[in-house]
């Protein structure tokens, strides 16, 4: 099994520091920034960053649902991290400045991939596929907190 990643990055027109305190907020800003792909969003603990345990399902394909279950750490500033205890998946959330009045958001999705020669497929597929709800998700991100 090998490891799958995508990574998607977006510059936002607002400071690190009031993008990272949206980008915790998992009970008003996240469900504001979901794209289709994503049901059944739920803070089932927490929802201001460390320590929030948050619920959804993901649904990369037509067939292929993700049923989520994440705990998020704040391991260093600017880094918020979501690990699914139902899987594999880890999510990394990086803010970082960009220069006056803006910041880069990174985001990246890691897990172990399938063998085979259905891992082949979801090595080359998945991450594109990601990356593009996450494209979307940042494009929802920046519009609420540049406003």
């Amino acid at each position: 099994m090998a490891q799958v990643e995508a990574t998607t990055e977006r510059v936002v027109a607002a400071g690190a520091d009031e993008v990272f305190d949206a980008l915790a907020d998992y009970r008003d800003t996240r469900p504001k920034m979901l794209p289709e792909h994503f049901s059944e969003y739920e803070v089932r603990e927490g929802g201001d960053g460390e320590g929030t345990l948050v619920h959804w399902k993901l649904q990369a394909t037509s067939k292929r649902v993700r049923d989520c279950l994440m705990e998020v750490s704040e391991p260093t500033d600017g880094e918020l991290v979501e690990k699914d205890r139902n899987s594999s998946m880890v999510t990394t959330w990086r803010v970082t400045p960009a220069g006056e009045g803006r910041c880069r958001v990174v985001v990246t999705t890691t897990w172990k991939g399938a063998g085979g020669i259905g891992g082949f497929f979801e090595r080359t597929f998945a991450p594109k596929g990601l990356a593009r709800i996450y494209d979307a998700m940042l494009a929802k991100f920046a519009t609420e907190v540049e406003k």
